[in-house]
């Protein structure tokens, strides 16, 4: 509101430069006045940005044969895997449309996993997923334990031997309602404690800046590597043959 009437005066200025330059060949339709973008840049390198590349690559460089994922954007990583790799997505909203390399299920992963589905994925990622079930923001039903239904339901999606790909901001632990949950570090680490071996763990500090290959014994996961709201994002392999 306060830079509008600056913004409208540049637009009318640049309407007019442009209408004593134009020829006939295209007749004026429409006006759409943008106003905000002069001075933005020409793209957003933040975490999901950076979070997306890195899982990316780590799918190409472990070659499965057909990848699944819950809850990825799309018209985002999906887009960019499915140039190099058949992807099953999963998510509890409706998807009318798909693409070449893309096969949608709408499913809600905080019920019990179909009998089919159990030990079906060699490679799974939920990026940046787990820390919204259960607050109602993607009209799931409102459950303070989601997240923890929901990856139980992640790991009898994994067969033994597969990998699990998962992210989630990390922080000081906490509830941002409806946005989403924090979690320390060390929580996330938790939950593959057992019948699990942590093969990659990297972290996106809240400056964006990407580090990879640490120690998940590091002292530092107890004050999360120094985050406030950052993302930790984990490379898990299944070693257990229990579902």
């Amino acid at each position: 509101m306060i830079s509008a009437p600056k913004n409208f005066s540049r637009y009318l200025t640049t309407r007019r430069e442009f209408a004593r330059a134009a020829k006939a060949d295209f007749p004026w339709g429409e006006s759409l006045p943008i106003l905000d973008e002069w001075n933005e840049s020409s793209g957003s390198l933040g975490a999901y940005f950076f979070q997306d590349r890195l899982v990316a690559r780590w799918i190409y460089e472990a070659r499965p044969e057909k990848h699944y994922d819950v809850g990825s954007r799309i018209d985002g990583f999906i887009g960019s895997l499915s140039v190099f790799r058949e992807v099953d997505v999963i998510d509890i909203r409706p998807q009318p449309l798909t693409a070449p390399n893309i096969t949608f299920h709408c499913m809600d992963l905080m019920a019990d996993l179909p009998a089919d589905w159990v030990g079906k994925a060699e490679s799974l990622s939920c990026l940046h997923t787990i820390e919204h079930f259960g607050l109602g923001r993607y009209g799931d039903k409102i459950d303070p334990d989601g997240y923890l239904k929901g990856l139980a339901q992640l790991k009898r999606l994994v067969t033994p031997g597969g990998i699990l790909y998962l992210s989630t901001p990390i922080g000081s632990q906490r509830i941002e309602f409806n946005a989403h949950r924090v979690f320390a570090l060390g929580t996330v680490l938790g939950w593959f404690s057992a019948g699990w071996e942590i093969v990659r763990l990297a972290v996106i500090d809240d400056g964006n800046q990407v580090w990879e290959n640490l120690d998940p014994k590091d002292p530092a996961v107890a004050d999360n590597f120094g985050c406030n709201l950052g993302v930790g994002v984990i490379a898990a392999r299944r070693i257990d043959f229990e579902f």
